[in-house]
């Protein structure tokens, strides 16, 4: 079999990719418990039955091709649905803000985003920009302390302190990475549990892990995940589930959280010997490992569903930009395949900062005790 190469993990479950930048996973700080993926009542954007039988066409491949590379014809025969995360999105940033609405004007109360930045670097600067763009969309405050580079460990201590006892925030982000000076697990287990937004605080990772217990918050992106396997009504109870990549931002919350719908799980990573073989049993595969169209469409088995997390820039002559975004999945070969697939860019990406909305009103509503 091709050597393979994982990432396994993000610096920053905030990150997004500049181009030809290291590959990242996307994610934005954002289950389990249906009642918990959202506080709004979960419809369905489509019916549920998406269990449709694919063609299966073989794939040219006789063993896994590790590549950046993924060829398909000119016209590619599609038997998935597509899983459209900007649509989703949408829908939940509505009922967002529907329900800012009626909690300031039944108590007065605005939920509140605190994002703390340090340093110049050009991407995080415009994550956090894209943030406070989105809280003004649905009505959240946000409040934002941009620090130089060379500003101490103890300076962003200060400001996260200053945000704990600030009850007018209900949620408080440090946008990752953090300069190298700077020990990250400290800063991150500052911030208050009541205010963990990105659900990074090990209580709430230990929750949720925990059976009879539940998070206070879970991390954005494998929230993401599920909200778009419930919104598209496709079961998760009883099914074999692979998670390829075990980071702690993406892959194993987003392990715990299918094991939590009682999903059957089984973790791909970087030791995995035959990792084809293990995908080729999944009913769900989500894939968070930042290696583009690392999985082949013969990982694949006939009409699973695939969340494919990975956002990675390859070289494409023929774009504008020099380069075009792919995922972990070989797109062209698994919407043959599969039964749904969300796409890249548009399937997990808009849903990361719509979780992080999601959890800030969830945290004023319950500092508030606001049913």
């Amino acid at each position: 079999m091709a050597s393979m190469i994982f990432t396994d993990c993000s610096s920053s479950t905030t990150a997004r990719l500049l181009p030809f930048r290291r590959s990242r996973i996307r994610g934005d700080g954002f289950f389990f418990n249906r009642r918990l993926v959202s506080p709004f009542h979960v419809r369905p954007l489509v019916p549920a039955s998406l269990r449709t039988s694919p063609t299966v066409h073989s794939s040219p491949f006789a063993t896994p091709v590790i590549s950046v590379s993924c060829t398909a014809s000119m016209a590619v025969e599609s038997s998935a649905k597509i899983i459209d995360g900007k649509a989703v999105a949408k829908q939940i940033r509505d009922e967002i803000t529907a329900e800012v609405s009626r909690m300031k004007e039944a108590i007065g109360v605005v939920p509140g985003l605190a994002v703390i930045l340090v340093g110049d670097r050009k991407d995080s600067a415009t994550y956090v920009r894209n943030k406070k763009k989105a809280c003004e969309s649905v009505g959240i405050n946000s409040f934002e302390v941009h620090l130089p580079e060379d500003s101490s460990e103890q300076e962003v201590l200060k400001h996260i302190s200053g945000f704990n006892d600030d009850p007018s925030v209900h949620g408080i982000l440090v946008q990752l990475p953090l300069p190298s000076h700077m020990d990250e697990q400290s800063i991150l287990n500052a911030v208050c549990i009541e205010k963990d937004v990105d659900g990074f605080h090990p209580l709430n990772i230990g929750r949720l892990a925990m059976r009879g217990r539940e998070p206070l918050f879970v991390p954005c992106t494998p929230k993401g995940c599920i909200e778009l396997l419930h919104r598209y009504g496709i079961e998760i109870k009883g099914k074999k589930a692979v998670v390829i990549g075990r980071s702690n931002i993406v892959g194993m919350p987003a392990a715990l959280l299918l094991q939590r719908e009682d999903a059957t799980i089984s973790i791909v990573h970087s030791r995995t010997k035959n990792p084809e073989v293990i995908t080729r049993e999944a009913d769900i595969i989500i894939s968070a490992v930042g290696q583009p169209n690392m999985v082949r469409g013969n990982w694949i088995k006939p009409g699973a569903v695939i969340i494919d997390v990975g956002i990675n820039p390859v070289e494409d002559a023929k774009s504008s930009r020099g380069y075009r975004l792919v995922g972990d999945i070989c797109y062209e070969e698994a919407c043959k395949v599969a039964s749904a697939i969300t796409p890249v860019p548009g399937g997990v990406g808009p849903m990361t900062i719509a979780m992080l909305l999601s959890n800030s009103l969830s945290s004023a509503k319950r500092a508030h005790n606001f049913q």
